[in-house]
């Protein structure tokens, strides 16, 4: 029977909305640019603030040190979102959301009050990504669960348009806080205020009970059904889908359109800077342009899921990368132009680009690999979004030797157009082929 009349529940909403909400505190990494600004000195590495100063205690640091808390998060990220995953499958959603908001506040409060290179890497770092990994592997399997595949990119856009939509008050926010009160007042003040939205929002978060049917979703018996529609339902365990070649295709997919909306958003304040130096209003208000990426980033979450479910997850993959490809190209150009308007819009392609594939990958877990044991599923997935800051951590190597970091946009381009290649080879894995023609059971 096709479940078309049924309606979806308002707990279905209520858990999409309450996930948004999670990952709008979440995203304070995206804002990492405001601090890497207020500490990097290349000049005057290794040398502290002086006495006088709100930053008295820290040290001054180079462009690759400044980016490696952040990468040391994005990699702790992707790898906790495996056990966040289970929990979120095994437990609940709400108590992942939880621990992961409390370690969230831990890890900023350390690395406020350690005001060294090493807190940074144990609190914003460690601790910092734990929390996220853990809080942010709750929101999305949880709403997705309530929905079926017409709607799944949509959905997943909308949960994780609050993770990209962040820096849009984040940048603000956080530049106020380091100019008001420092460094370490900024880290403690929102690290503390995420971690009770987190706690609170969480208790939002809740999953269908066992055997709930989403809307649109054939449940005719097995043996009534096509091979196709056998393949539609399956629920692949976890070690199932580490034994297919499009388990892998899928993480290696997540870490090319990862790339390069990692290396523009460790970057933003700065490239900002260096194209609109001549500009004061600019250069007094650098973080704009991490602010106005935050809102791209999440309209793209949201505008790329609501297409993929129109046009396929393949065909929006492809025009993302394909388009934000030509714009890291001629990144170089347009900073050289000192066209800031340009600017905006070449970097905004690249954002909403990095954003629309946080939307599509979950959906292409859930369409290949099936909703049920999705947290876990995607978790595995996700690590690619992790190894994806290789090229943010080598930007800044390549900054500190070249001067800039044109030689970066070029090879984040070039992958992204790897990332067409691969994703129009990737096709949905047969379970019947997996488990034998003659499988009795479907997970609904």
């Amino acid at each position: 029977m096709m479940q078309q009349d049924q309606k979806v529940p308002i707990q279905a909403w209520i858990t999409t909305f309450a996930g948004t909400s999670i990952n709008l505190c979440l995203g304070i990494l995206y804002a990492w640019s405001i601090w890497k600004s207020a500490l990097v000195n290349v000049d005057l590495a290794g040398q502290q603030f002086p006495a006088d100063s709100m930053n008295a205690g820290w040290t001054y640091l180079t462009n690759a040190q400044a980016a490696t808390p952040f990468t040391m998060c994005v990699i702790i990220f992707a790898i906790f979102m495996i056990p966040g995953g289970k929990i979120q499958d095994r437990i609940s959603p709400k108590f992942g959301a939880t621990l992961g908001g409390l370690l969230l506040a831990v890890g900023c409060i350390i690395a406020g009050l350690m005001k060294s290179y090493t807190g940074l890497l144990i609190g914003f770092g460690l601790f910092g990504g734990m929390g996220m990994g853990i809080g942010y592997a709750a929101p999305t399997p949880a709403a997705l669960k309530w929905f079926g595949p017409k709607k799944r990119g949509l959905i997943a856009g909308l949960v994780v348009g609050g993770y990209g939509g962040a820096a849009l008050y984040i940048g603000y926010l956080g530049q106020y806080l380091i100019d008001k009160y420092g460094v370490t007042g900024s880290f403690i003040g929102l690290g503390t205020f995420f971690a009770v939205v987190v706690i609170i929002a969480g208790q939002l978060l809740k999953t269908p009970e066992e055997g709930y049917v989403p809307p649109g979703v054939d449940t005719t018996a097995l043996k009534d059904q096509t091979a196709a529609q056998r393949n539609a339902l399956a629920n692949w365990t976890t070690s199932e889908m580490a034994k297919t070649w499009q388990c892998y295709a899928l993480i290696f997919m997540f870490i090319l359109t990862t790339q390069s909306g990692l290396l523009i958003i460790s970057s933003a304040k700065g490239i900002l800077s260096s194209t609109a130096k001549d500009i004061p209003f600019f250069l007094a208000n650098a973080w704009l342009l991490v602010s106005f990426g935050g809102f791209v980033n999440a309209s793209g979450r949201v505008g790329t899921g609501y297409y993929s479910d129109k046009i396929g997850r393949t065909n929006a993959y492809a025009l993302n990368c394909s388009i934000s490809a030509l714009c890291l190209f001629s990144l170089p150009m347009v900073i050289a132009s000192k066209n800031v308007a340009l600017l905006f819009l070449v970097v905004g392609i690249a954002y909403w680009q990095y954003g629309g594939g946080l939307a599509l990958m979950p959906s292409f877990t859930a369409d290949f690999f099936g909703p049920k044991n999705l947290g876990a599923n995607y978790g595995i997935v996700f690590l690619g979004w992790g190894c994806g800051v290789f090229v943010a951590r080598l930007g800044g190597w390549i900054q500190d030797v070249t001067g800039s970091l044109n030689y970066a946009f070029y090879l984040s381009g070039a992958l992204l157009v790897l990332g067409v290649i691969l994703a129009i080879s990737v096709r949905k894995p047969d379970y019947a082929k997996f488990k034998g023609e003659d499988v009795e059971r479907v997970q609904v």
